[in-house]
């Protein structure tokens, strides 16, 4: 079996894993706020990563770069809350439709920011997703389709605001450096309003939220395996099959039905999705030296 097969089975389970919590924080939306979701899910990400950040501390938190530490994490938060917030009042199929709208806000802004070219592919990739995300959203004169529908694409900018500002960051800092930043700080951020919003758990909530802030934190681990043994194009393609589980979990768990535009709309933009990442795969192949 090659890497690459290894890496995409592996980015199944990981995929599946994320669907699964997004899942649960649906069902865990109905008693406890956003932001206690997330807090009890960066505490068991924390506990995870806590053997590196001792390992490398202090030295894991001395940077130079605070400001974009600060958007990444601002970012990170954003893009980790309004996922929680989407799901509570979306449909699920609706909202992992919407959060693919990252791929094209990282597109934009790593030719903004990073200074990477902007290729016609990369044009191209953008204007049909965006296409794909107003078929979804279908704004017109009367409106949205539901003003909810920018819940999950602000989460997709803050989502893609991260990942430009790792993008950069890991050219001078260390993964503990990396890793550290955003178990610490999006957990204080989460958890400070606790002080307001903090609801003790029963039985069953804790049960729940265990079981969403373990899957969540073994996905994670899962998906940085994948990467580690497939090609990173290869891999990131799959990440489009969480809309089946998506459709799937919410037939199954929420008895939601997909509507035609959202089904359109997804096909849309994993097409064009796909078309780009092809398409850059192919470019940077040719550039490669024989």
């Amino acid at each position: 079996m090659s890497n690459n097969l290894k890496g995409v089975l592996w980015a199944l389970l990981a995929t599946a894993l994320f669907t699964l919590t997004s899942a649960l924080a649906k069902i865990a939306t109905t008693e406890y706020h956003v932001l206690q979701i997330l807090f009890f899910r960066q505490c068991f990400v924390f506990a995870s990563a806590l053997p590196v950040l001792i390992k490398t501390f202090p030295h894991g938190f001395k940077t130079r770069h605070p400001l974009p530490h600060a958007l990444r994490l601002t970012g990170a938060f954003i893009a980790l809350s309004t996922g929680i917030w989407a799901v509570a009042l979306l449909p699920l199929t609706t909202a992992t439709t919407l959060a693919f709208a990252k791929v094209f806000f990282v597109a934009i802004l790593a030719s903004l920011f990073l200074g990477e070219t902007t290729t016609r592919t990369r044009v191209t990739g953008i204007v049909l997703g965006f296409v794909g995300v107003l078929i979804v959203i279908r704004p017109g004169f009367d409106g949205f389709a539901s003003l909810y529908t920018l819940i999950p694409l602000a989460g997709a900018l803050g989502a893609a605001i991260a990942v430009v500002c790792v993008r950069k960051l890991s050219q001078t800092e260390s993964t503990a450096t990396l890793l550290g930043y955003q178990a610490v700080f999006v957990g204080l951020m989460a958890g400070v309003p606790m002080f307001w919003l903090w609801k003790t758990p029963d039985l069953f909530g804790l049960l729940l939220l265990t079981a969403m802030a373990l899957i969540a934190t073994l996905g994670q681990w899962v998906g940085i395996k994948a990467l580690r043994l497939g090609e990173a194009s290869v891999v990131g393609s799959v990440e489009y099959i969480s809309l089946i589980y998506a459709a799937l979990l919410g037939l199954v768990l929420f008895s939601e039905l997909p509507d035609t535009f959202t089904l359109i709309g997804a096909a849309v933009i994993i097409f064009s999705a796909l078309y780009m990442m092809q398409k850059e795969h192919r470019r940077k192949a040719a550039l490669k030296p024989t």
